[in-house]
This record gives C-alpha cells, sequence and structure tokens, in this order.
C-alpha cells in the first residue's frame, strides 16, 4: 500500500538532511533498465529484485553507505546505492535510524531488505572492511572489491570475512565482485564468502576469490544444516588453501568455475551437504572434490569437468576425495534453467568477464563474453548503472569492445628480461597461438619495440595452452620514460589513454604458475 504524499515527502526530506551530513549525493540512476539479470537459486524462492524500483543514491563512504539506508521511509523501502572511491575503516561510523541497524566497523546489512549495492565510476574497494548480511533478504552485491579483511590483530572486521552471510538471510546475488585476502588464518584473515545459521537462497557469480586460506563455507559447523540451494557459477578461485566452497548439509550447484592452485582441499561436500558440480576447470590443485576433515559424509553429483594437474590424498577415517575420475555418488535436480559452456574453454571466458571492473559481462553460453544490451523491458532484478570509461589504474583488464585497427605487434621487435628455455621473445609477436614467451621464472618483463613512436591505447594478452590464468598481477610500463600505463591481474584486453612511444612492456609481477604468453598485441585504439 502506498503511504500518503505527506508522509512520502516527509521522508523524502529527511533523506536529504542525512545526505547532506555525510556527504551523500542524491541521484538520478545511470541506467533505469537492467542488463542480464539474476541467476541461479536466486531466481527462487520468489526472487531477487534488490533495490530495483528504489531511490538511487551515489555515495563515497562507509558512512555515507550507512545514512543511505538509515534515511529510507522503513527498513524494506527499496533503495539503490551507487559506490565509488575507498570504503575503510577511516570514513565508516554507526548512523542510527529506524530503518536501519548498523555499526562502525562493518558495512551492516542487518535486519532490512530490498537493497542494491553497487560499484560505478572508478570503482569501489571495501579496504579491510567486510560486508554483513544479517537477518536480511533480496539483497543484490555487483561490481565491488572486498579485501583484507581480518579477524585478529588490527583493524578488525566482520570477524574475518570479507562477505559474511548468517542468522535467517535469504535472496542474495553477489555478483561480479573480487573478494581477497593477503594469506590464511595465521595472518589475521578469514573466511571470504561464508554463509551459516538459516541462510538460502544465495547466487555468487563472475566473481574471483583469490589469496586467501578459506574461499568460504555454507554451515558454521556439523550441526548447523539449515543453509542451502546456493549457485557458483563462472567463479575464479585462485591460491585458496581450501573451502572452495565447504558444505554442510543442503544443495549446491558449481558449475562453469575456474580453479587455480587450491593447495589443500577445494569442493569439501559433508555431513550430508549434496553438490551438483558440472563443467568445471581445475588446474595445479590437490582434493579438488571430496569429503575432507570429518567422518560425516557429503556427496555429489559431477560431470563434464576438466583436471589438468590435479593430485589426490589416500582415502582416510575423515578423507574421501572423490578422484581421480570424480565418480558421482548421489544425484541432485536443478530447479532453475541455465546454460553450461564447455569446460574447456572456462578459465578463459572466466578470465574475461570475472571480477570487479570487468564491465558486468557475462558469458553468452558459447564461451563468448557480451553485454547484454539495455532495454525498458529488461528485468528490474539487476540495476547496472552504465559504466564510466575504465581509469588507468583499473585493477583488472578490460574485455568490453573489440581493437580497431591494425595489431601494431607484427612486423614490430621484441625483447624481455628473460627467456625460459624453448620459448623466444619473437614468439609474441609472430600470430601464432602454437609458440609463445615464458620468463626464466614465476616473474619477467616482455616488450614490443618499433624504429619510430607509435601512439598505443590498448594491448591484449592472450596466454598459450596449458597456461590460462596462470598470470597473477602486472604492470604495462611506457619503456621510454618509465611511467606506469597501468595496473591489473589476469590475461586480457587492456586499455588506457592513448600514449606515443617506441616501447611498451608488459611486466609480470606476481603469477599462479609459469606464465606462457602466446601473443602480446598492441592497438591505437
Amino acid at each position: 500500500m502506498r503511504r500518503p504524499v505527506a508522509l512520502r515527502l516527509k521522508a523524502g526530506l529527511a533523506t536529504m538532511a542525512v545526505a547532506a551530513a555525510v556527504g551523500m549525493a542524491l541521484s538520478v540512476p545511470e541506467a533505469s533498465a537492467a542488463t542480464g539479470g539474476v541467476t541461479g537459486f536466486a531466481t527462487q524462492h520468489g526472487g531477487t529484485t534488490g533495490g530495483a524500483g528504489g531511490q538511487t543514491v551515489r555515495a563515497t563512504t562507509g558512512t555515507a553507505i550507512h545514512a543511505a539506508l538509515c534515511g529510507r521511509a522503513s527498513s524494506s523501502t527499496p533503495i539503490i546505492i551507487q559506490v565509488e572511491g575507498t570504503i575503510n575503516h577511516g570514513n565508516t561510523t554507526k548512523v542510527s535510524g529506524s530503518s536501519c541497524n548498523t555499526a562502525a566497523d562493518k558495512i551492516e546489512l542487518k535486519e532490512i531488505s530490498n537493497i542494491t549495492i553497487i560499484g560505478v565510476g572508478g570503482g569501489a574497494v571495501f579496504d579491510q572492511l567486510g560486508i554483513h548480511i544479517r537477518d536480511a533478504s533480496n539483497i543484490i552485491i555487483q561490481n565491488v572489491t572486498v579485501r583484507n579483511v581480518k579477524k585478529s590483530g588490527s583493524p578488525l572486521s566482520n570477524g574475518g570475512d570479507a562477505i559474511g552471510m548468517e542468522s535467517t538471510v535469504r535472496n542474495i546475488w553477489v555478483d561480479h565482485v573480487t573478494l581477497e585476502a593477503s594469506g590464511g588464518e595465521a595472518e589475521g584473515f578469514d573466511g571470504l564468502f561464508d554463509m551459516k545459521d538459516n541462510t538460502q537462497y544465495v547466487t555468487l557469480s563472475y566473481s574471483i576469490l583469490r589469496n586467501s586460506g578459506r574461499g568460504g563455507l555454507i554451515g558454521s559447523s556439523e550441526s548447523d544444516r539449515s543453509n542451502g540451494f546456493i549457485t557458483f557459477h563462472h567463479n575464479l578461485y585462485q591460491n585458496i588453501d581450501s573451502r572452495t566452497p565447504l558444505l554442510r548439509g543442503g544443495i549446491a550447484h558449481v558449475y562453469n568455475n575456474s580453479y587455480v592452485s587450491l593447495n589443500e582441499s577445494g569442493i569439501n561436500s559433508r555431513a550430508g551437504a549434496r553438490a551438483k558440480v558440472e563443467n568445471n576447470y581445475f588446474k595445479n590443485s590437490k582434493d579438488v572434490l571430496g569429503t575432507y576433515y570429518t567422518s560425516e559424509a557429503g556427496f555429489w553429483q559431477a560431470s563434464g569437468n576438466i583436471l589438468d594437474n590435479v593430485t589426490w590424498s589416500s582415502p582416510g577415517s575423515d578423507t574421501n576425495p572423490a578422484g581421480p575420475s570424480m565418480p558421482s555418488n548421489t544425484t541432485v535436480s536443478i530447479p532453475y534453467s541455465y546454460t553450461l559452456d564447455g569446460a574447456s574453454c572456462v578459465p578463459n571466458i572466466v578470465a574475461l568477464t570475472a571480477g570487479a571492473n570487468k564491465g558486468l559481462q557475462v558469458s553468452n553460453g558459447n564461451c563468448s563474453p557480451q553485454t547484454p544490451p539495455q532495454s525498458p523491458s529488461a528485468s528490474p532484478s539487476s540495476p547496472r548503472p552504465s559504466t564510466s570509461p575504465t581509469p588507468p589504474t583499473s585493477p583488472t583488464p578490460s574485455a568490453t569492445s573489440s581493437p580497431s585497427g591494425p595489431n601494431l605487434s607484427i612486423g614490430a621487435g621484441s625483447d624481455g628480461s628473460s627467456k625460459a628455455d624453448g620459448t623466444s621473445y619473437g614468439n609474441v609477436r609472430d600470430a601464432n597461438m602454437t609458440t609463445y614467451w615464458s620468463p626464466s621464472g614465476s616473474t619477467g618483463d616482455i616488450s614490443i619495440k618499433w624504429s619510430t613512436a607509435k601512439s598505443i591505447a590498448r594491448i591484449i594478452i592472450r596466454e598459450a595452452s596449458g597456461a590460462v590464468g596462470a598470470i597473477g598481477s602486472w604492470q604495462v610500463i611506457n619503456a621510454d620514460t618509465g611511467a606506469v600505463l597501468k595496473s591489473g591481474s589476469g590475461a586480457g584486453t587492456i586499455t588506457f589513454g592513448a600514449t606515443s612511444l617506441t616501447k611498451v612492456t608488459f611486466r609480470i609481477t606476481s603469477s599462479s604458475a609459469v606464465p606462457r604468453v602466446g601473443e602480446f598485441e598492441t592497438y591505437a585504439g
């Protein structure tokens, strides 16, 4: 039932007063229609629409996010909060109001519903500050990075979880986010994506989870079996010790994910859980599926997965690995429609689409990225503002458009810091993906050079077969001046402001395996 005009006007004036106090901008939505839409189990139980249809506001601090929640007419009034900039302890305080229940040490989505939080513009980074969802429903979180959230040491936030859900949570869609830590429990970190105490109907899609001891769990103990109906698809799990995820009870659907360097164990189905595991790609990993660290069995239905250099433990009293052939021991019925990409191309499509600041691209079902067109008839379940041009410091490569003009690397020269036996600098500019350059170690430089200056605004780094997903962090450097033109992680298309130079360097500063650069393409635009 709509409230009287006078009350709605009063609520609007209250919101404007709060906004003025914390520097929160009220804005017209950058895009009124959706692109793409919610997927997986978040489509069930009435669906997930987030803040669709509500007011759109812009926030550049954690306090402003809390003020937007507290300025609503009620705890269920829909709202879309566009976030830009770095959110941290220094700019996040508790805000009080009848429509919120916030805290200073985390972004608190407690006892509320109908919320969308989406990163826009130059990107949104929650630095050492977790997002806590408790006693809440119908929430969408998109296009944000959450990093280095600690449960011990300083500063503390959210029990050490990047995104944590607990205590009767329903219908959550987390999409195109980057969740990362800098170590495991010994370094003060906990889970990247945790669900417990009656959390259901959740989808995690097109996201990156990396550099953590624990990917995430469903259920906090063997007796916490009230959680379930969770979908994980088109995510990258990289350099994770375990829990990708850990399942205790309930049902999970795990498909088209790319797993690289799972150091101790991967999908851990236990305590009666049932997982449908389809068309995933596991690389350089150990014990990627099974029941681990407990005698209480879990179950799985596995098909279409690719195992690339995967090792397995021997069965024991508390170890029941699924491998090496991963036969199914249950069947799992999925109530929604979905399209499977072939497992062989999963590392590539995930590299192009997963994570924050990738243009919210998705797979077209045939392993190619696409940005679904906006239209008035699009589903309101995923309000996606149009993204601003990617700034030079974007943390991930972009693959939102095709290059224009010829590949300027053809006919150019090349050199580098080192090369592994059997590889050549010239292999990155021969238009042949069967040849490649590798550094002599796990990091190194590869450069394209010309006798006269060229204007370059775009490069494409293509990884050779057998090493897709190996490249970690990188810098693109104007070798004439030493200036860093762009930094980020993962291979793909990288754009920056047009720069005139005679030599451009791609510097790999970290990797999950020995990198293999098949082609280093350069373009004017």
